[in-house]
């Protein structure tokens, strides 16, 4: 159960100036925690990018439209696998930015033909096949181990970073930016042109669309929404975030496997949606930050406490799903969720929220126009 701000009514140019406005205070944010940051740090901050990048798409899919996924992995998975063929050893000339298109384009071709299969089904029956492919997609590298190698994967050499992005680095920071920085900014400049992107399509005529799917199928269908188009609409979005965020992920661990790919993945990806509040972009990047951060966190009380490093490290999983039940028990909502519906009762808003699987705000008119 999660709560979504009432979408904002207002001139596209407007909204989109404020977004923007917004994603480049946030580069700048990003911009000065990568040089106050441990190397480590910035390798987990890469890592709560690609995870959000992910999470956002899931989120859209699952609080928007109503469509649960328990195989986003998979998609990850083509993402990372299309980013290590295309830049290999490193001797290919493709620029970074048309292999993270490739790679996302790969993604959005196949989350097409398995969307237009998932909008014949519904509920329970969508997770189901979500999760056959998140099972199956793995295997593949398996399966065609001269292709993919296999068990051991792909690795892949990522191109060094241009010369004017050093230069402005230096410029303004007067330190050198390494393959690290490099490649935590990449994480985050695609985390915020996708999170751009999505925020004005949740609030856009489209957006309004998916909402009116998932409250009431029904009643939208007679209110003229075509169901198998914005389902796969929907489905397509969400698997060209995932797709991306393989592609970031891949080039962070230098390498593409199966083993980084499997069911867990996509699990986790379910629990940073459930953790930070269905439907909020703002909570995919919550949700998606205390699962990068708390595991470490936990170790190490864990080991301040006397535990050895096994044992530490085992403990993390076991205090993070407490956490997920604790948020789903106190907070159905999602921790954002919450705060917002707080939020609306303090400012007198007696709206009631209906009673839909997800627990959104009711959906104004589906074709009534920006």
């Amino acid at each position: 159960m999660a709560t979504l701000s009432l979408p904002t009514r207002g001139p596209l140019a407007t909204r989109l100036a404020r977004h923007v406005g917004i994603a480049v205070i946030g580069l700048v944010v990003v911009l000065v925690l990568l040089q106050i940051l441990s190397p480590f740090r910035v390798t987990q901050f890469t890592n709560m990018g690609y995870l959000a990048i992910a999470a956002a798409g899931m989120t859209l899919l699952t609080g928007l439209s109503g469509q649960l996924s328990i195989g986003h992995g998979a998609f990850m998975a083509i993402g990372a696998y299309t980013t290590a063929l295309l830049l290999g050893d490193g001797e290919g000339n493709l620029p970074l930015v048309v292999v993270l298109l490739v790679a996302t384009f790969v993604s959005v071709v196949v989350g097409a033909i398995v969307g237009v299969a998932a909008a014949r089904l519904h509920g329970p029956y969508v997770a189901g096949a979500t999760l056959a492919l998140a099972v199956a997609v793995p295997a593949v590298a398996i399966v065609f181990t001269e292709q993919l190698g296999g068990e051991q994967g792909l690795t892949l050499v990522v191109p060094p970073a241009p010369g004017w992005l050093l230069d402005a680095s230096f410029f303004l920071t007067g330190t050198e930016m390494d393959d690290t920085g490099y490649i935590a900014l990449v994480a985050w400049v695609c985390l915020l042109v996708t999170f751009v992107v999505l925020a004005n399509l949740s609030r856009s005529r489209v957006g309004r669309v998916w909402r009116a799917l998932r409250d009431d199928d029904v009643a939208a269908e007679l209110a003229g929404v075509n169901l198998s188009r914005a389902r796969i609409v929907a489905f397509v979005v969400s698997t060209a975030c995932a797709g991306l965020a393989g592609a970031v992920m891949a080039l962070s661990v230098r390498i593409a496997a199966p083993s980084g790919f499997g069911l867990s993945l996509s699990l986790l990806l379910l629990c940073v949606i459930v953790l930070g509040g269905l439907g909020s972009l703002a909570g995919a990047l919550v949700g998606a930050g205390l699962l990068t951060f708390l595991p470490q966190v936990v170790r190490q009380i864990a080991t301040n406490a006397g535990m050895d490093g096994i044992s530490a490290a085992q403990l993390s999983p076991l205090i993070y799903g407490l956490v997920v039940m604790a948020v789903i028990l106190m907070a159905p909502s999602g921790l954002v969720g919450s705060i917002l519906r707080a939020r609306h009762r303090r400012r007198g808003h007696h709206t009631t929220m209906p009673t839909t699987r997800h627990g959104a705000p009711a959906m104004a008119n589906p074709r009534r126009s920006e």
